[in-house]
């Protein structure tokens, strides 16, 4: 078993990998073109461990620009076994406000022009993946475990609804995506979830909602004027991201140290 785990805009870092734990850092050719940043691969509570962040490493690559398939590919070719994808969610449901920690279990795919599979090109069949149940449920079901035992409140279900970014959406944009059954929204559980199914490879995310999704903030009453007023704030979102760092690097700290193999 060998984890990756993928930063973004939130778990820039993880606690216990410094400088002294790096093994090594790895720059992976693939046939996909460009991954977002090099691998750094580091030993931890004595394993191998490999970090990277889909959005570079500073943080310069917009979630429709990632290339899915080369990062998903290079983890694969590091040897990689299980992924734990990072996510900063908006939330749609009323028990996903904000700080929220969410291990989600369903996608709507609402996301456009990615490239989102390796079988493009078919000289002899398609190969069709299943797909019904996007996340890794073992996997899942580590993190949800190592939430409640560090005592961090964590909603252990929700569909995730992926949209295309880097702009948030509208609130009618919300609504309808409440109305199809999504919980939280975000931008890039696709296609990272059915690449790694493709290469076969256990793929969950830990998410933490760091804003109300448009129109959806409860101290707004539902009218046209406070609608207009119910903007989010960016910095409010980064003081968020700042908070529940905390509370995924605790997770992820401790599925990665070996508790759960």
């Amino acid at each position: 078993m060998k984890y990756a785990v993928i930063g973004g805009s939130v778990l820039t870092q993880i606690d216990g990998l410094e400088a002294d734990n790096i093994l090594h850092e790895e720059i992976i050719r693939t046939p996909y073109g460009q991954t977002s940043s090099a691998f750094t691969v580091y030993q931890y509570a004595g394993n191998e461990l490999v970090y990277f962040n889909r959005h570079g490493k500073t943080h310069t690559i917009a979630p429709h620009q990632v290339n899915y398939r080369a990062n998903m590919y290079a983890l694969k070719q590091l040897g990689v076994t299980h992924v734990i994808a990072s996510a900063a969610v908006g939330g749609i449901h009323t028990e996903m406000p904000p700080l929220q920690c969410v291990i989600p279990d369903q996608i709507i795919d609402y996301s456009y022009a990615r490239e989102h599979t390796y079988n493009e090109k078919n000289n002899q069949e398609v190969k069709h993946i299943d797909f019904s149940y996007p996340f890794t449920e073992s996997l899942r079901q580590r993190l949800i475990s190592a939430a409640f035992s560090q005592h961090i409140n964590c909603r252990t279900w929700a569909t995730y609804g992926v949209t295309q970014g880097p702009r948030l959406e509208t609130v009618a944009e919300i609504r309808r995506m409440q109305n199809d059954g999504c919980d939280i929204v975000g931008m890039t559980a696709m296609p990272e979830a059915a690449l790694a199914r493709e290469l076969e490879m256990a793929y969950a995310s830990c998410a933490i909602v760091v804003n109300w999704a448009a129109g959806k903030m409860p101290s707004v009453e539902n009218t046209t004027e406070n609608i207009v007023r119910d903007v989010i704030s960016v910095q409010q979102i980064k003081t968020c991201i700042e908070k529940g760092n905390k509370q995924l690097q605790k997770i992820v700290s401790f599925v990665v140290s070996g508790e759960f193999c």
